[in-house]
């Protein structure tokens, strides 16, 4: 186990080395590619009224006029050892592991990205508790009532989960519960400000209902296919032979082996909704890691979306990762092969 673990560590780092190379290579390669030169990249952080001297010598203090290779060194370097760089009126120090300076803000990017993660991790936690009761629990249901009415209702709701975008469900949750009814906060009320647990989930409830809803429909009918297939097996057969009670066949035998698909795209979705989950956070204004990001992108402040992109990216390659050395322990037919 030792030996896996430290090779799926090793495979993680080099992993995350390739997708920073090949982010970098979209945000600063494919613009020169497209005709864009180190100018235009430096024109974003000076004023409108700046001259074209002013622009070129910006590009050169940033570096912009490096080759690209030079440039990737050095954002490689920052995120091992630290950056420095030359604002203009001084030099600013980015501590180890750096990310990215934004010339916009005059900030490093990790700081803010940490500073937002909780937001976003409790949204994520919040939602997947829901989703996996709630898409899990109705995928059972209907395999062991197949075919009847409760089956039909179930799967036509996970259909319409599915299908509905977030920012459909969100803004018509919103004007309903919100803005309507007057049950729950509208958009903007941060986590961060409750008062009590209870508090929380009155902040909270709403995009967590409505980011599980989209989730749970998913795990609902990849549930259901599960255990259709599972609880034909022999040893399903075998079990119910023995004269197991229905429960335990069900939930020790048929459960768990159907778990082994749901655990692979819970550590998928889990890992991408802790890099950002920008529709929920944008549509109830959640000051998380995906709003962040997409006011980064509408002020076209490279170097933060490139930094959220590998933040994003780390939790990711760790979720798959864990998800990995958890098989053993879901499903035993993984310990024996």
């Amino acid at each position: 186990m030792l030996t896996y673990l430290i090779r799926r560590l090793l495979g993680a780092i080099l992993l995350l080395a390739i997708v920073s190379a090949v982010v970098f290579v979209i945000f600063f390669l494919v613009p020169r590619i497209g005709g864009a030169t180190a100018d235009d990249l430096a024109s974003r952080y000076v004023g409108k009224s700046a001259g074209q001297a002013q622009i070129h010598e910006t590009a050169v203090r940033l570096g912009f006029t490096d080759p690209i290779y030079v440039q990737y060194g050095r954002f490689v370097k920052g995120i091992v050892a630290g950056a420095d760089y030359n604002t203009g009126a001084g030099t600013d120090h980015c501590p180890a592991p750096c990310l990215g300076y934004s010339f916009i803000t005059q900030n490093p990017v990790l700081p803010d990205i940490l500073d937002r993660l909780p937001v976003t991790a409790i949204l994520a936690a919040g939602a997947a508790v829901l989703w996996l009761i709630g898409g899990v629990g109705t995928g059972v249901i209907s395999a062991l009532k197949r075919g009847s009415i409760l089956d039909r209702t179930f799967m036509g709701i996970a259909l319409a989960g599915v299908s509905l975008p977030i920012f459909f469900t969100g803004l018509l949750s919103l004007t309903i519960f919100s803005y309507g009814l007057k049950w729950t906060y509208a958009g903007g009320a941060s986590p961060m400000d409750a008062t009590s647990p209870l508090d929380l989930v009155h902040r909270m409830l709403l995009p967590w209902i409505t980011l599980a809803f989209l989730y749970a429909a998913s795990y609902a009918r990849l549930t259901r296919a599960g255990m259709l297939e599972t609880m034909n097996e022999d040893y399903i057969r075998t079990a119910r032979a023995k004269g197991l009670k229905e429960r335990d066949v069900v939930t020790k035998h048929g459960l768990r082996s159907a778990l082994t698909p749901i655990l692979t795209i819970f550590g998928l979705d889990l890992g991408l909704l802790l890099g950002g989950a920008v529709l929920t956070e944008t549509t109830f204004s959640l000051q998380g890691i995906g709003y962040y990001a997409v006011q980064a992108i509408t002020n076209n402040d490279l170097p933060k979306v490139l930094g959220v992109t590998l933040f994003g990216a780390v939790f990711v390659i760790l979720a798959n990762l864990i998800v990995d050395l958890l098989y053993a322990a879901v499903d035993p037919r993984v310990r024996t092969s």
